[in-house]
């Protein structure tokens, strides 16, 4: 199945986003009008003049599902008088059912905040439905103060409360669910954009281990597009480099045998002191030669990767050297499977198992799985390395011990040879000297 980015209609990437802004703008204006058109109008809480008079008389009146009313002391009344042409009828009643001066009763209101004729509407039926008959009543919120006779006032007035109304909270509830309804939307756009990104990363990440794969083939927006041929021209230069400086390397070690083949001839008429001396050197030459050689073959092998259990790899390499007489041991462990080059692993566990025999004496092999990747640890017994020197171990034809004697070691590009096979897996190898002496190998592999 292709993915959705690889058959829809490709358009410049800023088309896109700004098709994707201006689609989400439009819903959001479409049901917010929708919200606002079909639902009905909150009913604004009204209440009563004879309940506002109970509270000041320090009775509380049943006021039902609508806030209560609470009165307190203050210095001041309100500032924001009540702009209504009842509001002299209102104070006139409030004052005669309270029995003061009609100066002491100071009505302040928010006006404005129930503009929608049709809320009145629906609260003068739901009155008439109640049988009132009170003619006069007050909105929320208000605030009712009534002066004291020690110059204070008395404030009643709804009690504000914490939370959302009923009204506000069915609005919230069809947001929620407008969103939930442009999600999928939003999901496939943002696939559609993010796609292309993934399919780059997991490309970067596949040059880094095969410079030589296949080309990157994805469609998409013309930036998209421009930049999968300047990926793919970067991945042909890459793959030419790397031919090109392998083949080299190559080809001046395949030439330099035939003038070492000429020495060889020329050094038997020479005293034999001299001559063994010169053969040394001659040979030691030849085996550097040969690895060199078989790091560019390996080099430029097309590499063939299939799903092998590392356990079982590592557990034949050491008991293929114990039959030589090498002291090996493998730690009997879980059973990993992943998918590699079973030639190049071999390699790679031959070459460290060999240093650890050859330079700690022997080797102690296992394998487990850590997180998403395979581990294999090696463990010897030697002196270890100084921690100056644990990456230089890595360098090709880097060798700590500078006679390059043969019995000491090869042409030091074992381990150039590992760590090439590991990150040529997407992994890494280390090598971690350990607390009491002895070193470990350590190669991570992803499964």
């Amino acid at each position: 199945m292709r993915a959705p980015w690889r058959t829809w209609p490709t358009a410049p990437l800023f088309v896109q986003l700004l098709a994707l802004i201006g689609l989400s703008l439009a819903a959001a204006q479409a049901i917010t009008i929708l919200i606002f058109m079909n639902l009905p109008p909150p009913i604004p809480d009204f209440y009563r003049l004879n309940e506002v008079a109970q509270v000041f008389r320090g009775s509380t009146p049943n006021v039902g599902e609508r806030p209560p009313l609470v009165m307190r002391i203050v210095d001041r009344p309100p500032q924001h008088m009540l702009d209504s042409r009842l509001a002299p009828v209102i104070r006139r009643t409030l004052a005669k059912d309270l029995g003061v001066p009609l100066e002491q009763v100071v009505i302040g209101s928010n006006p404005g905040r129930y503009a929608d004729r049709r809320a009145f509407r629906i609260l003068r039926d739901r009155m008439a439905r109640e049988g009132a008959s009170e003619e006069h009543f007050l909105v929320a919120p208000f605030e009712v103060a009534v002066q004291s006779a020690d110059g204070r006032w008395r404030e009643v007035r709804p009690d504000p409360g914490l939370g959302l109304s009923a009204w506000q909270l069915r609005s919230a509830l069809w947001f929620v669910l407008s969103t939930l309804a442009m999600a999928p939307v939003a999901y496939l756009f943002a696939r559609r954009l993010s796609g292309p990104i993934r399919v780059f990363a997991c490309a970067a990440e596949r040059i880094g281990r095969d410079p030589g794969g296949p080309p990157l083939a994805l469609k998409g927006s013309t930036e998209i597009d421009t930049a999968v041929r300047a990926f793919n021209e970067m991945q042909e230069r890459l793959r030419r480099y790397v031919v090109y400086h392998t083949g080299m390397v190559a080809a001046v070690a395949h030439d330099l045998r035939t003038p070492l083949t000429r020495l060889r001839f020329r050094i038997e008429a020479m005293p034999e002191e001299t001559r063994a001396k010169m053969a040394a050197d001659i040979d030691q030459m030849e085996t550097m030669i040969s690895a060199t050689l078989t790091f560019a073959r390996d080099a430029a092998r097309p590499s063939e990767r299939t799903p092998l259990e590392l356990s079982s790899l590592v557990e034949s390499v050491c008991d293929e050297m114990a039959e030589t007489g090498s002291r090996t041991e493998v730690a009997l462990g879980e059973k990993v499977v992943l998918d590699g080059d079973p030639v190049a692993l071999r390699r790679l566990i031959t070459n460290l198992v060999e240093n650890a025999v050859k330079f700690g004496g022997g080797a102690r092999a296992r394998v487990f799985r850590d997180n998403a990747g395979a581990v294999v640890e090696i463990d010897d017994d030697g002196p270890g390395i100084p921690p100056e020197d644990a990456e230089r171990v890595f360098e090709p034809f880097y060798r700590r011990e500078p006679s390059r004697n043969r019995q000491t070691g090869g042409a030091g590009l074992g381990l150039a040879v590992v760590r090439s096979i590991a990150r040529g897996h997407g992994g890494d190898v280390t090598l971690i000297n350990r607390r009491g002496g002895g070193m470990t190998a350590r190669v991570l592999l992803p499964i």
